[in-house]
């Protein structure tokens, strides 16, 4: 599960997510959309433990996001939008990576089944820096499955894949729920994610703009004839935001490079 009150991230003087709380229970899944620079990926990486909150506070699998942030990482992949894989390894060592380092029993077993259901099995020797766009993002989804985290952070997964990986991917972010995992995908393609989300979390500006079900967003937003015309609704609603000092934060260095597939 995922609990989220008040966060805040401030980058230098530039606030990228302000006072964003929302709550997520195993089995569902959380579409969280927006406009380009709207903070989706902040929230992300806040929740991974790769970038350090501003205020806030947050907690993933049921460990706190600050005082558990090992045994957090353990139940949690985070599968960002283009994956630093490591280039002097193969698509099958670095499962074996993933398999080793989070002691998964029978790896080699589940990691064959991962690569035929994403196609890549015919990959297995082959370099990283050979496989295409689509072919990375399916390795570092792979990757993520393979031990099996509690809860799954997708941030534009579908980058590069075609309609057939896309069809699979989805796909599979449903079975993974229906086990339990709770999981929290961006993408500017609402239509996409539609038919798989339970939630929607929608940001503008770093502002939570509306989280709940897809039917509590029609309602709220009456008369839009679709899901993406409430969408954008939301979007458009203009709200009044408060003036914040950002002069004082402890946390405001700009945000690191992160040569991470998986937390």
């Amino acid at each position: 599960m995922i609990e989220v009150h008040a966060l805040r991230k401030i980058y230098d003087h530039h606030l990228a997510v302000d006072n964003v709380s929302f709550q997520l229970e195993p089995g569902q899944i959380c579409g969280l959309v927006g406009p380009n620079g709207a903070g989706k990926t902040s929230v992300m990486r806040c929740l991974a433990g790769l970038i350090p909150a501003s205020a806030g506070t947050m907690a993933v699998a049921g460990y706190d996001g600050q005082r558990d942030l090992i045994e957090l990482k353990r139940h949690l992949a985070y599968v960002p939008d283009d994956p630093p894989l490591f280039d002097d390894l193969s698509v099958g060592q670095h499962l074996e990576l993933i398999g080793r380092l989070y002691q998964v029993p029978s790896f080699h077993d589940k990691a064959l089944r991962l690569l035929e259901t994403f196609q890549l099995t015919d990959k297995l020797d082959a370099g990283a820096t050979t496989l295409s766009r689509g072919m990375r993002q399916k390795l570092a989804v792979c990757c993520a499955y393979l031990f099996d985290p509690a809860v799954l952070l997708l941030d534009e997964p579908m980058t590069g894949l075609d309609p057939p990986g896309i069809r699979e991917l989805l796909a599979s972010v449903r079975s993974r729920a229906e086990t339990g995992a709770t999981v929290m995908i961006s993408s500017h393609l609402l239509p996409m994610i539609e038919g798989i989300c339970t939630h929607y979390l929608v940001m503008k500006q770093g502002e939570l703009k509306f989280f709940g079900t897809a039917a509590e967003l029609r309602q709220r937003y009456i008369g839009t004839r679709s899901l993406e015309e409430a969408y954008f609704a939301a979007i458009d609603e203009q709200t009044d935001r408060h003036e914040v000092d950002l002069g004082n934060d402890p946390n405001r260095a700009c945000e690191p490079r992160v040569m991470e597939v998986v937390a």
